[in-house]
């Protein structure tokens, strides 16, 4: 269903009947405490994009911030405006 190195392949199916409609999905993966992780204070101007491309090089793991801060559900509430200043969680990059 996935492809083989997606962060979702060990998320387990499920199938639901809700008014008299199947709904069938995947449930969510588990989000295990971050470790090793740098302080970034929120700027103006900040996007999920950027920060992964200036701490990882790779702007497709903006992911990986987005999961070290299990308290907001998107980028957006993470990144909000009026959030300048406060401190989010940033994974350090993994080694080899």
């Amino acid at each position: 269903m996935f492809l083989k190195n997606s962060r979702y392949q060990e998320a387990r199916p499920f199938a639901a009947d809700e008014d008299g409609r199947e709904i069938s999905g995947v449930r969510p993966r588990p989000i295990g405490p971050a470790t090793g992780v740098i302080e970034h204070v929120i700027q103006e101007g900040d996007r999920l994009d950027l920060l992964a491309r200036h701490y990882y090089n790779d702007d497709r793991l903006w992911w990986r911030i987005l999961d070290a801060n299990p308290e907001f559900v998107s980028g957006d509430d993470l990144l909000a405006p009026g959030r300048e200043g406060a401190v989010i969680l940033v994974p350090r990059a993994r080694e080899g």
